[in-house]
């Protein structure tokens, strides 16, 4: 099938493509009745109106509350400000706002080559992103955090290193995993950088400590160290190494710290040798990675981390590749085993993208040249300003225009270039996107809490 060459087919191509997510996407995704935003909410509203303690907070008819870090909850204290309705489409316009932002350090200006028909497309696809569609319809914070860590990196790479560490640290303060790219700052010698953002973390810890000590002392003492809070190990939404360990019903925490040893090993390898070859893009993407495999928790939201890996494959010219995997994390594939995660097809099926995460952290192209790869012709042009010797530049894709080169535009900002498949699901208000059919309880697993 050929693409269209007139305007008036690509507006009828565009028009077609945006139905059919809309459809989609309006009986799939958008029925998580922002589960994680009203915890978020709800907490807030609780504690600063009515007294109550932060993390005693549960969602009416659930056992779920609270369980980010003191610091998050006064980051979101002006949600007390506004009712739930009004809360929410303040947090789908920040979410759209940072995914703006994550587009554009990704890319670059690569998008303004292919106008409103490539941008529209690459929305399209985007919108099917199952990570990006669940972070979303729960009104969760990881784009946030991504684009926090993002500019970092931006920094890093532009040579502008004294002001790097910010986002890194205000990111690690609300969530502890992002913690791990000050690991990445420490393997690559960027001192300054790291030592703000630690700097950093600690004062906003502190003053969460200041305004809020009871919360502080029960979070860090209790909370912190109680998983049953964050929810059930084994649930098929857990995309971790200890996610497919507890669907294996391995209990022995010593096998776990062995498989985060092993894969922190590789990751300062490769993150070393990223860096050391002046390419931060690969840098990042592999911590990202690596923090989704190590976390004891990954819930499928948390994926968009990997959306830094496919503008990596992109700029190296593994186009057919990344459309492939992304086309894969885009069909909800991980609840067919929902019910029942045994045998050999539970084990393959169940961990999908574990083993997506898990293969990209071993064999993303570290520090090649842009354009390098089997389709060095159509791959990534450098459009970045030219690097300062002391901090080589974060790569930036972009691609040849045309009509014929749509898959990579979409690529190119993380996506594939056609639409993926998604399960037929009934209505549902589960916040990890089951297939199952609508329970009682919000929330598909009873075990399974904001996150």
């Amino acid at each position: 099938m050929r693409a269209p060459t007139t305007d008036r087919g690509r507006l009828l191509l565009v028009l077609a493509a945006g139905a059919a997510v809309t459809a989609f996407t309006a009986t799939v995704p958008l029925l998580r009745d922002w589960f994680d935003l009203r915890v978020y909410h709800g907490a807030v509203d609780t504690w600063i109106h009515h007294g109550g303690r932060l993390y005693d907070y549960r969602v009416p008819g659930t056992t779920y509350g609270f369980t980010y870090p003191p610091f998050a909850a006064v980051a979101m204290l002006p949600m007390a400000l506004f009712d739930l309705r009004t809360a929410i489409a303040v947090g789908l316009l920040l979410n759209l706002a940072a995914l703006a932002v994550v587009v554009r350090l990704l890319t670059g200006r690569a998008w303004r080559r292919y106008g409103w028909y490539g941008c529209a497309l690459g929305a399209c696809a985007l919108a099917l992103f199952e990570p990006l569609r669940d972070t979303f319809s729960f009104g969760q914070v990881n784009l946030l955090l991504l684009a926090l860590v993002l500019l970092d990196g931006w920094l890093l790479a532009t040579g502008r290193e004294r002001r790097a560490g910010v986002g890194i640290g205000l990111a690690a303060a609300v969530k502890l995993t992002p913690a791990l790219f000050i690991g990445l700052l420490l393997i690559a010698r960027r001192w300054r950088a790291a030592a703000v953002a630690t700097v950093v973390a600690l004062a906003a810890t502190g003053f969460a400590a200041v305004v809020a000590p009871d919360a502080s002392r029960f979070y860090w003492t209790d909370a912190l160290w109680d998983t049953t809070r964050v929810g059930r190990l084994d649930y098929v939404s857990n995309q971790s190494l200890q996610g497919i360990l507890a669907r294996l019903g391995e209990p022995d925490r010593a096998v776990w710290a062995v498989a985060v040893a092993l894969t922190l090993g590789v990751w300062a390898v490769r993150g070393r040798r990223a860096v050391g070859a002046g390419d931060w893009a690969a840098a990042f993407a592999l911590t990202g990675l690596t923090a989704c495999l190590v976390s004891p928790i990954t819930w499928v939201h948390h994926l968009v981390w990997l959306l830094p890996s496919f503008a990596v494959l992109v700029r190296t010219g593994h186009l057919r590749i990344a459309g492939a995997l992304y086309a894969v994390l885009c069909t909800s594939v991980v609840w067919l085993w929902f019910d029942d995660a045994s045998g050999i097809d539970g084990f393959l099926g169940s961990n999908t993208y574990t083993w997506i995460t898990l293969g990209l952290l071993l064999w993303l192209p570290v520090g090649q040249p842009r354009g390098a790869g089997p389709s060095r012709d159509r791959s990534a042009r450098a459009i970045d300003p030219a690097p300062s010797p002391a901090a080589p530049r974060m790569a930036q894709v972009s691609s040849q225009p045309g009509p014929s080169s749509a898959g990579a535009t979409a690529a190119a900002t993380g996506t594939a270039s056609g639409p993926g498949r998604g399960l037929a699901r009934s209505a549902s208000s589960e916040p990890t996107g089951s297939t199952r059919p609508a329970a009682p309880n919000p929330q598909s697993s009873s075990r399974r809490a904001s996150s």
